[in-house]
C-alpha cells in the first residue's frame, strides 16, 4: 500500500510502500522503480532545436546523439541558475523533465527566445509522467534518459494514461523517501531545493555534469568561467551527517550555524538505511571543513562534496 506524501516538494506521489529502508536496499541492488509523476515535462521540436538549445544553455548539444541523456542549465546574465533541464533527444524531439511546478516558467522563457528559429516549445506535463528505474529492462516504446546525475539508473517518459499499467508491471516499487536518501548520499543537488536564487553551478559541483567547459558563449558564461579559472567559489555544497538522536529532520532553507553565526542553509534531508539522517547544505567557502555545524538545533558534521578551492589550479578530491 502506497503512503502518499502530503507536503513538501514531493507531495502527491508515493513516499513509501510500507518499508522505506528495505526499499533503499532494493534500489542499491539495482531493483525498483520510483514514481516521479509530479515532475514537469516539456518538449522542443523543430530542425533547429539542438543548435538553438546549445546557444542558450550551459550544455554542448549540437551533435547530441539520440538516447544520450544530458543535463542543461539556463543561467541569468550573472551566472545564477534559473532553470534546469534533464533531457534526452529521440531524433525528432528533445524531451526534458524539470522540478515540480517549474515547467510552465521554463517553457515561457524558452518560447520568448525563439525569434526566427524553427522550434516549437510545449509543456507536456499533463500528458506525460516521469518514472525512475534503478536498472533492468524497459519497454523500448518508452523513452529513457540515462545521465551522470541519474543515480545509477534512468528516467522514463511515460504517457500518463499508461502509467498505472506500467507501475503494475513493476516487480518492486519504492517511494521518494528511498529515492531522496539515495540522491542525498550521492551528493546530487536538486535545483530550487538545495540551491537558492544566487547559486552558480561551480558551488554545487555541476561542472562537467551540466556545464560543458569547451563550448561557445551562453548567458552567464563569464561568471562560470571566471570562478572556474580562479577557483574558490563563494559557497560550497556539503553533505551533512545529522545527530541521530534528534526526532525531526531540518526543513529545507533552515539556517546552518557555526560558532553561533549563520554560515549557510540546509536543503533536502532524509533518513538513510546505513548513514542515518543526512542532508545537503550550502555553506560559505571559508568555513573550515572540520568545523561542527548546527541546523534547527541539531548537531551536524560536514562532509566535503565540492572542494572549497575547486578550480583549474587545484585537483579535485574524489
Amino acid at each position: 500500500m502506497a503512503v502518499i506524501g502530503q507536503d513538501g516538494p514531493d507531495a502527491g506521489v508515493p513516499w513509501h510502500y510500507g518499508d522505506p529502508m528495505r526499499e533503499q536496499r532494493q534500489l542499491e541492488q539495482g531493483r525498483g522503480a520510483v514514481e516521479l509523476s509530479h515532475r514537469g515535462v516539456l518538449t522542443i521540436t523543430g530542425p533547429d532545436r539542438l543548435s538553438w538549445l546549445h546557444s542558450l544553455t550551459t550544455q554542448h548539444l549540437q551533435q547530441l546523439a539520440p538516447g544520450q541523456g544530458v543535463t542543461a542549465l539556463i543561467l541569468s546574465p550573472q551566472g545564477h541558475i534559473e532553470h534546469a533541464l534533464y533531457g534526452v533527444d529521440d531524433g525528432e524531439t528533445f524531451w526534458a523533465h524539470t522540478e515540480p511546478g517549474t515547467a510552465a516558467a521554463a517553457v515561457a522563457w524558452l518560447d520568448r527566445m525563439r525569434f526566427m528559429m524553427r522550434v516549437e516549445v510545449a509543456d507536456r506535463t499533463d500528458e506525460f509522467a516521469v518514472l525512475w528505474k534503478a536498472g533492468g529492462t524497459f519497454d523500448p516504446a518508452l523513452l529513457a534518459r540515462p545521465g551522470l546525475d541519474s543515480l545509477g539508473g534512468y528516467e522514463l517518459f511515460v504517457p500518463r494514461a499508461s502509467l498505472p499499467a506500467v507501475l503494475a508491471a513493476e516487480e518492486v516499487l519504492a517511494g521518494t523517501w528511498a529515492y531522496e536518501a539515495r540522491r542525498i548520499a550521492a551528493g546530487v543537488p536538486r535545483i530550487g531545493l538545495d540551491t537558492d536564487h544566487r547559486t552558480i553551478p561551480n558551488e554545487i559541483g555541476l561542472l562537467g555534469v551540466a556545464v560543458h567547459l569547451d563550448k561557445g558563449c551562453y548567458r552567464g558564461q563569464e561568471t562560470v568561467a571566471r570562478v572556474h579559472t580562479l577557483g574558490r567559489p563563494p559557497r560550497r555544497l556539503v553533505r551533512l551527517h545529522l545527530d541521530g538522536t534528534a526526532n525531526a529532520l531540518p526543513e529545507p532553507g533552515s539556517e546552518l550555524e557555526a560558532g553561533g553565526r549563520t554560515v549557510g542553509f540546509a536543503g533536502s534531508a532524509a533518513r538513510h538505511h546505513e548513514l542515518g539522517p543526512i542532508a545537503l547544505g550550502m555553506i560559505k567557502r571559508n568555513v573550515p571543513e572540520t568545523e561542527p555545524l548546527v541546523v534547527s538545533g541539531i548537531a551536524a558534521a560536514q562532509e566535503v562534496v565540492v572542494d572549497p578551492d575547486v578550480g583549474l589550479h587545484v585537483r579535485a578530491r574524489l
